[in-house]
């Protein structure tokens, strides 16, 4: 057989041209040959061999009626890049070449295949992510919805090719902001970046000098500032200051601190590095933003309502602390119910990890909690030799029964889940003025709990104030359901827009993306000037 590829200086027409004039299979030893290359090929795929046995080993890419398929494929794989994938896993070049050089039936044969695998890796990266998140950090809990390979087979088959090659790319509105982002980082990269690391010191308004100058002409590269030749920390200059603050998430008090000047000296690269892997975490998300929900992103330590893309309510909130069994997962579930005057039911890791130890050496130490048994019994402390249990064979729980100072505070707010997660009141209030907000055991603590209970009540009652009050001042844990349920999502981008497009930026506080990016960098993902 013999392969022609047209060229051109049109890219798409080189990849048009991909029709390829190939000879098409004839009858007997050619058509044998086709087939047993084929299907030898495909054995080791499950999938693959069961669709071309089911369809009679009909070619879908190197048929000479497969022309606009073959074309559009290459065509799409070929984007990798531009959405952060690894381009050597689809390997277009690979392709192009091997039909170029194909001699024998065996060889479409084994083509026919590649072509397929190329088709079925590009769709389910393209559609669910390149990286298998819970591999890469145990606390990233989020259900990956794989699509299933005969319905994305039938579809190329039987669809439009370009078409249903557009259709895999996600739909939302972050994703398509993300990818300009992309863009934009790389230009600026290509342009040489945003100069030399500042070396400042903390400055404050009112300030003159070169150090302001500098910083001045920093903010101009950003864009945060118009180009002028003042030396003074004026009030334009303050203000800029402010937006810098509040785009990554620090406190917007106008002053340059130490904080502030870190996140000015990110470079480029670093900043494509986080938006690679926001384009990765929104492969997995597959959730519709336009019905009500709660968002919680955890390195911007807050908790909104979200209705329609506007956000309705939001409120600070503590995160686990970042040690390895105590750092808050990301998942995604639906809140039920809140509970008022809730009592705390610790749990098993805090009690034989932290409380157990402190009791055998005084039985009447953490006085607060009661000790209950498996049949949810309170069991008088002077009963239970606690010197006689390890970690591993203490029988009982303990509990905190409602009061002003539960760990719960006066409300939780649950959305049922393995991992035992759910957002609640704190008696610890301070927790809240700091900036890294990260001191829980995994919950999410929410500053202003009974303004959520009162927004999530007033969707199903005309006195939502009054009947929250009327619940807490019996002092009785009441459960209180909610009508509607709410889709909750723990989420963690350290880069992602805001409702006007903006990008915005956290730290890494738990070091996930980080790993990402090397996942993502193990897996073949290059940009330019990220390199390992």
């Amino acid at each position: 057989m013999s392969v022609c590829v047209v060229s051109g200086t049109n890219v798409r027409s080189a990849l048009l041209s991909l029709a390829l004039l190939l000879v098409p299979p004839g009858a007997g030893a050619q058509t044998s040959a086709f087939t047993q290359s084929l299907a030898a090929t495909a054995s080791a795929e499950p999938a693959v061999a069961d669709w071309y046995r089911t369809t009679g080993y009909r070619t879908l890419w190197t048929g000479p009626e497969d022309a606009a398929r073959r074309a559009a494929l290459l065509a799409a794989l070929a984007t990798a890049d531009l959405h952060g994938l690894p381009r050597a896993r689809y390997d277009a070049e690979a392709i192009r070449a091997a039909l170029a050089t194909a001699a024998t039936e065996g060889d479409r044969g084994r083509i026919e295949v590649q072509m397929t695998r190329a088709y079925l890796a590009w769709a389910g990266d393209l559609t669910a992510g390149a990286l298998e998140p819970k591999k890469v950090d145990g606390g990233i809990l989020r259900e990956i919805l794989r699509p299933d390979p005969q319905v994305l087979l039938s579809r190329i088959a039987t669809g439009e090719p370009e078409a249903v090659l557009a259709a895999l790319v996600p739909s939302s509105a972050v994703y398509v902001q993300l990818m300009k982002a992309k863009l934009d980082l790389e230009a600026v990269i290509a342009a040489g970046g945003w100069g030399e690391p500042l070396a400042l010191t903390p400055l404050e308004p009112g300030a003159t000098g070169p150090e302001v100058v500098a910083l001045r002409d920093r903010l101009v590269r950003l864009g945060y500032l118009r180009a002028t030749a003042s030396a003074s920390y004026d009030a334009g200059l303050q203000a800029a200051v402010q937006r810098v603050q509040l785009d990554n998430g620090l406190v917007a008090d106008g002053r340059l601190g130490e904080g502030t000047i870190a996140e000015l000296n990110r470079t480029p690269e670093e900043r494509l590095q986080s938006v690679v892997v926001a384009l990765e975490r929104e492969r997995w998300m597959h959730i519709d933003r336009r019905v009500r929900h709660v968002w919680v992103n955890l390195p911007d330590f807050k908790a909104r309502i979200v209705d329609q893309g506007r956000t309705i309510f939001e409120t600070r909130v503590v995160i686990g602390k970042n040690m390895p069994d105590q750092r808050s997962p990301e998942f995604s579930d639906e809140m039920e119910h809140m509970v008022i005057n809730p009592s705390w039911g610790v749990p098993r890791s805090i009690i034989v990890k932290e409380y157990l130890p402190l009791l055998q050496k005084n039985p009447n130490a953490v006085g607060h909690l009661q000790v209950v048994d498996r049949r949810g019994r309170v069991v008088p402390r002077g009963s239970v030799n606690f010197g006689a249990y390890t970690a591993r064979s203490f029988p009982y729980a303990l509990r905190q029964p409602p009061s002003d100072d539960n760990a719960l505070g006066k409300v939780k707010f649950m959305f049922p889940n393995p991992y035992n997660i759910y957002l609640h009141d704190t008696p610890s209030k301070s927790l809240f003025d700091k900036e890294v907000r990260a001191y829980s055991h995994g919950c999410i603590r929410v500053a202003d709990p009974f303004d959520l209970a009162h927004e999530l009540l007033s969707w199903q009652t005309d006195d939502a104030e009054g009947e929250f009050e009327t619940a807490l001042k019996t002092g009785r844990e009441t459960t209180v359901k909610l009508n509607r349920h709410l889709p909750v999502h723990l989420v963690y981008f350290t880069a992602y827009p805001d409702a006007k497009g903006r990008m915005t930026w956290r730290r890494d506080v738990y070091g996930r993306d980080a790993a990402l990016w090397e996942a993502l960098e193990a897996a073949g993902v290059e940009l330019p000037g990220v390199r390992g």
